[in-house]
């Protein structure tokens, strides 16, 4: 689990096919930048773009994870050799839960449609899939490519986002440009009350159903 709050930016330098007949997909070399590895041990999660990935291996000034061919399909940006990339390490209990409760499980991609200035931010505009579009609420919180923030307006299948400058100086989002494809991770909140909806609608129609 993570809160969408950015510790560093990382670098993928090295990628590598997995050469095995058990997993298809890549071994991802990430340079680590500012994050602190002083508790960080193989086995432990950490965010990467906004996309939960497993620590393999441990070196003084980079990690390995193991990437399948799935979570490759379905993300954006961790195929690419040279690509800046968010980093965040998995919460503690304990932590203080600054942005939002993300489990690192993207939900779809989405296209940037405008980045340009307002004011001393800069306004972030998405166009996002018809899937994710339930979960998507005025000042609700949304992930996008692992970063937590909070949408100020939505029109059709595009929610606008207003980005300030600590945030912009602090991840890669200062990067976007129209056209460029980013990770959506929905709140989990609204994904779990829709299902709960769902369900209570299932069964109100199936009594329904069963009474006529």
């Amino acid at each position: 689990m993570f809160t969408g709050i950015i510790e560093a930016i990382g670098e993928i330098y090295q990628i590598k096919p997995i050469e095995n007949s058990t997993m298809h997909g890549m071994h991802l070399s990430i340079k680590a930048g500012s994050l602190d590895f002083g508790d960080v041990k193989i086995g432990d999660s950490i965010a990467i773009n906004g996309i939960c990935l497993t620590v393999t291996a441990l070196h003084a000034s980079h990690f390995i994870v193991d990437v399948s061919q799935e979570t490759l399909n379905c993300t954006y940006g961790l195929d690419h050799a040279g690509a800046a990339v968010n980093l965040e390490k998995a919460m503690r209990l304990s932590d203080r839960l600054g942005g939002h409760l993300v489990s690192g499980h993207v939900d779809a991609t989405g296209t940037v449609v405008k980045f340009e200035p307002a004011g001393e931010c800069f306004q972030l505009t998405i166009q996002a899939p018809q899937p994710v579009l339930p979960y998507l609420a005025c000042k609700g919180s949304i992930a996008v490519n692992g970063v937590s923030l909070t949408i100020n307006a939505i029109e059709g299948d595009r929610f606008s986002i207003n980005l300030i400058p600590h945030t912009l100086a602090n991840t890669t989002l200062h990067k976007l440009s129209p056209g460029m494809r980013v990770n959506l991770e929905t709140d989990m909140l609204a994904r779990y009350v829709a299902r709960l909806l769902n369900i209570q609608y299932l069964k109100d129609n199936s009594h329904e159903n069963q009474c006529h």
